[in-house]
């Protein structure tokens, strides 16, 4: 159970709305699994075109999965005349993303008035065990919409 409480009743449909008119979000293939109030998850299948020269997933890609799930946690929280944007974010490198499917989870660990922060976690699944490829921190500015 989510320890936040969201300030539009309508988040869910609210928030998909957003991620309908993601375009770089579409391109990749990115696919949110599961949604709560302050909390996102989802999953990438990882194609020749998300992998870095020498195969693994490419750390742009996880930096992009890893700002995908925290921030539309963090949207997650806005009211419907609201939105967030990046204005800080901190990846670390962990492992190798050696694998065929990505998956992430994105969580709000403190919602301000103007900012909130976030983490992400981006696993991979190699060999049927889950292998944590990095690790992101980030924050997100609340901007009313005129």
């Amino acid at each position: 159970m989510s320890q936040f409480k969201p300030k539009n009743p309508e988040f869910l449909s609210f928030v998909e709305e957003r991620m309908q008119e993601n375009h770089f979000m579409q391109h990749l293939g990115f696919q949110i699994t599961k949604m709560e109030a302050g909390f996102v998850e989802g999953s990438l299948a990882i194609a020749p075109e998300h992998r870095q020269h020498i195969g693994y997933l490419h750390g742009g890609v996880t930096a992009t999965l890893a700002d995908l799930v925290a921030g539309f946690a963090s949207y997650t929280l806005v009211s419907a005349q609201q939105t967030v944007v990046t204005v800080e974010m901190k990846i670390s490198y962990l492992n190798p993303g050696i694998g065929n499917h990505a998956f992430c989870r994105g969580y709000v660990i403190k919602a301000g008035q103007k900012l909130h922060f976030a983490e992400a976690e981006i696993y991979v699944n190699q060999d049927g065990n889950e292998v944590l490829v990095a690790k992101g921190y980030a924050t997100y500015a609340v901007i009313d919409l005129p």
